[in-house]
């Protein structure tokens, strides 16, 4: 599968519904206790694309979206307007948003992630897909320039530095961020007349492994 560095309609996307999938295994015991585990380190994310949809014109961009995709054929960015940045979506991204590591004056290429945390537990999202021009970074809490003191591949998601980070130096950023999906049907279904009426077709988009 190729993989097509282009984002979805944002216009198309927005309103749509989706969010994280987990695959957990339980097995209930016999004296009543359960075992659970998780063949996923990480979660996946599905949408449902045609509820973004407004108009025939929309619905005839979506059409030449996937025809150009080749249906369920070659992977795309999509933008997740409910979780898109590394900060909280009210604000803006910072240098100091995300711990990307620590420094080890050997180390110049550092992976972007998010973290998301609740009590004592932290899960670490790796993000492959950053928004062109949006990536902050700092070392030791001071800013560094991008394309002076650091580059970004938008392929897969890693800054690499000019000269590596201080030992104990700690690696941060901020950015925004595309989620790398694809169509999850091979078949779109229309009518013009149930469009009209609010009857809108599913159009399902499935996250896919970088």
């Amino acid at each position: 599968m190729a993989f097509h560095e282009i984002r979805f309609p944002a216009n198309l996307s927005f309103g749509s519904v989706g969010g994280p999938e987990r695959r957990t295994e339980i097995v209930a015991l016999t004296n009543g206790h359960e075992e659970r585990r998780t063949p996923w380190a990480h979660s996946r994310r599905r949408y449902d694309a045609g509820l973004g949809l407004r108009s025939l014109d929309d619905v005839a961009a979506l059409i030449a979206f996937f025809e150009a995709r080749a249906g369920q054929m070659h992977g795309f960015r999509w933008k997740d307007w409910a979780d898109f940045k590394s900060c909280a979506p009210s604000v803006a991204p910072s240098h100091l948003d995300q711990d990307l590591g620590v420094g080890d004056g050997v180390r110049r290429v550092f992976a972007l992630r998010k973290a998301y945390a609740s009590g004592p537990a932290r899960y670490w999202r790796p993000v492959a897909k950053p928004v062109e021009g949006s990536v902050l970074a700092g070392v030791g809490a001071v800013e560094k320039r991008e394309g002076v003191d650091f580059t970004v591949n938008l392929a897969s998601g890693e800054i690499s530095f000019a000269v590596p980070p201080d030992a104990g130096a700690v690696v941060t950023a901020g950015f925004e961020f595309d989620v790398p999906v694809r169509f999850d049907t091979d078949r779109i279904a229309v009518s013009v007349s149930s469009f009209q009426a609010g009857d809108l077709p599913q159009v399902p988009v499935v996250e896919v492994r970088i």
